[in-house]
């Protein structure tokens, strides 16, 4: 009875062990591009840049895909991510690309708190480390302000959400300058005079349509060029 207690006791102590392996691929969703990263690692084209980001470059991707293949691009979006997960997974999702700029565009998620809490020097911090992995592999970043919000749909609990979007920006841009990135400010181009994202770009206040991405895209082509 003690050997099958002893027993029983070591393969749970092994289990949060596995399962800690397993979720933190899941929560980073590190494998969602694999076979799309495949296909671009065997061909010897670099793409130009690759759009790093959550729903709104996923989106971004399936709404307007000409837009990438014309331009050379390569779409990194996953919907509902926050900046510690697009860390964990910018090695495979970017570096492994060998592109000419990385675009970053986040934040937003985490001011959602869709990973739990999350302060600005945590979502400054995460996007430090991208960008110092970027250059580290003679990637150049580009940032990127934060799109309008004027409330987050799925989690009406968050308040104050266009003063936390302005903080991030101001923090953004503050290290863009201060690096010398270039920085597309979608910001100011799309938000409304009460911050919020206008409903014709955006039905829903957070995600733009087609109208709403052409207008980013004409921003973004600026920088790239």
């Amino acid at each position: 009875m003690k050997r099958i207690i002893l027993i029983a006791t070591l393969l749970a102590s092994m289990l949060p062990l596995s399962a800690q392996t397993i979720s933190s691929a899941e929560w980073a969703h590190k494998y969602r591009y694999a076979g799309a990263n495949a296909e671009v690692t065997k061909t010897s084209k670099r793409p130009k840049a690759v759009l790093m980001g959550d729903s709104i470059t996923d989106g971004w991707a399936q709404k307007h895909d000409v837009f990438f293949t014309e331009n050379n691009l390569q779409g990194r979006g996953i919907s509902g991510e926050c900046t510690a997960q697009m860390l964990l997974r910018f090695r495979q999702d970017v570096v492994a690309l060998r592109p000419k700029y990385v675009v970053i565009l986040a934040g937003v998620n985490d001011i959602a708190l869709n990973t739990g809490y999350s302060t600005m020097d945590d979502i400054i911090g995460n996007i430090k480390a991208m960008c110092e992995i970027a250059k580290a592999n003679g990637i150049k970043p580009v940032l990127c302000t934060a799109t309008p919000a004027d409330g987050i749909p799925w989690r009406p609990e968050v308040t104050a959400v266009v003063e936390q979007v302005k903080e991030l920006n101001r923090r953004i841009t503050e290290y863009a300058k201060a690096k010398r990135y270039p920085l597309v400010d979608y910001w100011t181009a799309l938000a409304d005079k009460g911050g919020g994202f206008p409903r014709n770009l955006a039905p829903d206040g957070i995600h733009p349509n087609v109208d709403g991405y052409l207008i980013m895209e004409d921003l973004l082509l600026k920088k790239l060029k």
